[in-house]
């Protein structure tokens, strides 16, 4: 089988970000970055689809800035077997990277039997990558996959609902199959795991060899801004109780009126 894997890296979450000085990103020169959490369950499961099925590879594409390598690297110690890194600016639209990871799966020249990639990037939460990419490559995609089973020449999936209810489908390949949290628990990097990445395969492509152009991006971002700080915090004395009745009035009186949660 060929098993393909789409990763996103991702600012830490302890990483404190600033717009840069045209407003149209964050600043990433100080960035630590990480692979996107959600795609660690999605390499995790093609590793044990690629466990049952002997002859199988898992091949990792990502679209993004070259200066950091992290999430391909991670995806490689942790078994993957070689990557494609599609060469971009780190502000891409959803439609354009999924047009670019769609030129990047075609140029290794293997036809996909699966394709896994995380339900959500966890930097702009946009859950569009996995639907558009499977539409572009007119195959079938389940989001949101908290289970993943063998049915016989199809695959049955756990589909996660509002509410906690689960919905399950079997799928034909190839597929596109978007992953959330539970599904699996993702394995740690060993060192082994680490040094033999250093050697694995990494093809580096640009835009223009995956067919993207200006002309694909639907969105253009500006004016970043942090969120405005949140004024301090008020205390208020209870400790009279000749003046508690008046405190909770008083505090009472500003949830209505200033927080406007009652």
């Amino acid at each position: 089988m060929n098993i393909f894997v789409c990763v996103k890296q991702v600012p830490d979450t302890e990483t404190k970000v600033q717009p840069n000085a045209d407003g149209t990103f964050i600043e990433t020169t100080s960035i630590k970055w990480i692979m996107n959490p959600y795609d660690e369950f999605a390499v995790e499961q093609a590793l044990l689809v690629k466990a049952d099925n002997p002859g199988s590879t898992v091949t990792v594409v990502r679209v993004g800035g070259v200066k950091d390598t992290e999430a391909l690297r991670t995806a490689l110690a942790m078994g993957a077997d070689d990557a494609v890194l599609v060469e971009a600016d780190d502000n891409l639209d959803s439609y354009t990277i999924a047009k670019a990871l769609k030129g990047g799966i075609e140029k290794t020249g293997k036809q996909p039997d699966i394709i896994f990639a995380g339900k959500q990037g966890i930097d702009d939460d946009a859950l569009q990558v996995p639907q558009v990419l499977a539409q572009m490559l007119d195959l079938p995609a389940v989001s949101v996959i908290v289970g993943y089973e063998k049915s016989g020449e199809n695959i049955s999936v756990k589909r996660e609902i509002e509410g906690g209810a689960l919905e399950v489908y079997e799928v034909s390949t190839p597929c596109v199959l978007a992953t959330n949290k539970g599904i699996n628990t993702p394995r740690y990097a060993s060192l082994p795991g680490i040094m033999k990445a250093k050697r694995k395969p990494m093809q580096q492509l640009t835009l223009a060899d995956v067919g993207v152009s200006e002309d694909d991006k639907r969105l253009k971002y500006s004016d970043f801004k942090l969120p405005p700080e949140k004024p301090p915090g008020k205390k208020f004395d209870a400790t009279d109780e000749a003046k508690q009745q008046e405190v909770v009035a008083e505090v009472v009186k500003l949830l209505r009126e200033e927080a406007k949660v009652l």
